[in-house]
């Protein structure tokens, strides 16, 4: 007779082949609608974790249903190395998202993002990326909205609510000084120490996309999303752990059932 255990390891794992089928149609439904190097820099890991999990999956399901013990301690090698590696990236994408936040500037609807407050890790990994990242900012066109308002009044845009991007990307920086004619469009009166501000373009082109102002808030959204996959990561960690749990019973099942075999065969 199946023990539980076995029974419970192999449910568990249809469950868990079953999530990786979507997950390798998405992958493949993205490269296939990618249009710019944004988009398409995420299909290939995404294909890369479905087949992964479909492949651990299946692993689960014969070593525990037909009792292939070999097969269940590969099984279980790979799940306790993922557990560690998960708990792993999960404190460290703690520790490099605890720094950095925008800046409130009283009287705006948006915040000010100065890259120096962000973690040096994340910081060389953007600037070692910029030159791709920006091209691909650029085509994303992140800041379209404020290019077809150009007749926005002074006192309406400074209470627009701008995400982090809008804010670094698509406007010079507050500290500039630089007098107002339309959301993309400024007009220099002063020199400025501030490297952003030499930076700044009225070209829809260029506009902020060499500011650190903008690899700020990309830092900015970046931080954000990390933080929610780590918290994900937890939930998932836990699941994994509970399913090591269950293997490793199966797998003692599996040894007992084969000694009593070899015993009374």
């Amino acid at each position: 007779m199946v023990r539980l255990s076995n029974n419970l390891l192999g449910l568990l794992n249809i469950i868990t082949l079953l999530l990786s089928i979507p997950i390798i149609g998405g992958g493949i439904w993205l490269s296939r609608q990618a249009n710019t190097d944004c988009e398409r820099f995420l299909d290939r890991p995404v294909i890369a974790l479905g087949v992964f999990i479909l492949a651990i999956s299946i692993a689960g399901i014969v070593g525990s249903c037909c009792r292939v013990t070999w097969l269940l301690w590969l099984y279980l090698l790979v799940m306790f190395v993922l557990i560690i590696v998960l708990f792993c990236f999960t404190i460290f994408a703690f520790v490099v998202t605890n720094k950095g936040a925008g800046q409130a500037i009283s009287g705006r609807g948006y915040k000010e993002y100065r890259l120096g407050d962000y973690s040096t890790w994340l910081q060389r990994r953007v600037n070692s990326n910029w030159g791709n990242i920006r091209s691909c900012l650029a085509q994303s066109k992140i800041c379209q909205s404020l290019l077809d308002s150009a007749s926005t009044p002074l006192d309406q845009f400074y209470k627009e609510h701008l995400s982090a991007l809008q804010s670094g990307c698509c406007k010079p920086a507050d500290d500039c000084g630089f007098q107002y004619v339309s959301p993309t469009n400024w007009t220099q009166t002063a020199s400025s120490t501030d490297p952003d501000c030499s930076s700044w373009s009225n070209d829809p082109n260029l506009l902020c996309y060499g500011c650190n102002s903008c690899k700020a808030g990309l830092l900015d959204n970046i931080k954000s999303d990390w933080k929610k996959v780590a918290v994900v990561n937890i939930i998932f960690l836990v699941f994994l752990i509970i399913v090591y749990s269950v293997g490793c019973c199966a797998f003692r099942n599996n040894r007992e059932d084969n000694a009593w075999k070899r015993r009374y065969p």
